[in-house]
């Protein structure tokens, strides 16, 4: 009786090994990368794109001078020129994505593109959970307001009164820090529509779009009426863990700053070196 218990337990033993080596399929270490790519190190975005030939920028496309379409329908401005230029220098080919602003963030976050060229300004909040490039613009924040506008001023005159602003631009978080009430625009032009037809009461933008606007629209009815003491900066946006790519991204600007490709397409646009 006990020699049958025994060969019994080396029967069942000797299954449950079997069932434990064979049948299932393997387990996948769970420090390599599956077929999504959720695993991906730092590294893999700068392999990604030399291998795919191809880097996926994102960027609003109707917002002049840095990035829009011109009379023919072809994506063009600042940005663009800068973005390109980079991509040249990586070797690889650049696709533009074309999304609005109040997007922009959450379509990097989702991986839509791999870098983003849409003149971001570099904050604080903002390096907390993405990666920037090194400066490549400095430009000043203005108040815009009608031309037939008594009470705006100053942006202390803020206070109270209702701004067209891109929800999560620092133009937005300028006119709040002054009290100012925020309406929700897509881009520029929908708020200098808005303050045309005295919807609003204001707005706070750059100062290179706004010069660019009225070089292009000399008649139009609007006037600066203040100017940011503090300068900005803006630069490539990255996903925080891009690593390798943006130290790379970085060298191809200070290349194109050093043997003055930067100056030409700067002086192409704004007619200055908009670095400086």
């Amino acid at each position: 009786m006990k020699k049958f218990i025994l060969l019994l337990l080396l029967l069942v033993t000797s299954v449950v090994v079997l069932a434990a080596c064979g049948g299932g399929s393997p387990q996948e270490d769970p420090t390599t990368d599956g077929a999504t790519g959720s695993g991906s190190t730092e590294q893999d975005l700068l392999a990604k794109v030399q291998e795919e030939g191809k880097l996926v920028v994102g960027t609003e496309g109707t917002y002049p001078p840095f990035t829009f379409h011109d009379e023919a329908g072809k994506l063009t401005g600042f940005d663009v020129e800068i973005a390109q230029e980079v991509g040249k220098r990586l070797g690889v080919e650049v696709e533009f994505l074309e999304t609005q602003w109040d997007a922009i963030f959450a379509g990097l976050d989702a991986g839509r593109f791999d870098m983003v060229a849409n003149q971001v300004g570099i904050n604080p909040e903002r390096q907390e959970s993405y990666a920037f490039s090194d400066p490549y613009i400095t430009s000043k924040a203005v108040l815009v307001v009608g031309k037939d506008n008594t009470e705006v001023k100053s942006f202390e005159d803020l206070e109270g009164k209702l701004s067209a602003q891109s929800l999560t631009s620092n133009y937005a978080e300028t006119a709040r820090s002054f009290g100012a009430e925020i309406e929700g625009v897509e881009g520029f032009n929908q708020a200098i529509e808005l303050l045309n037809s005295r919807r609003v009461d204001a707005t706070v933008n750059d100062s290179l779009t706004v010069l660019d606007f009225l070089n292009q629209r000399p008649d139009a009815n609007i006037q600066v009426v203040d100017e940011a003491d503090d300068a900005a900066q803006s630069g490539l946006l990255f996903r925080k863990d891009s690593g390798a790519i943006v130290d790379e991204v970085n060298k191809a600007l200070a290349e194109m700053i050093e043997d003055g490709t930067y100056e030409e397409i700067s002086n192409k646009w704004f007619g200055e070196n908009v670095l400086e």
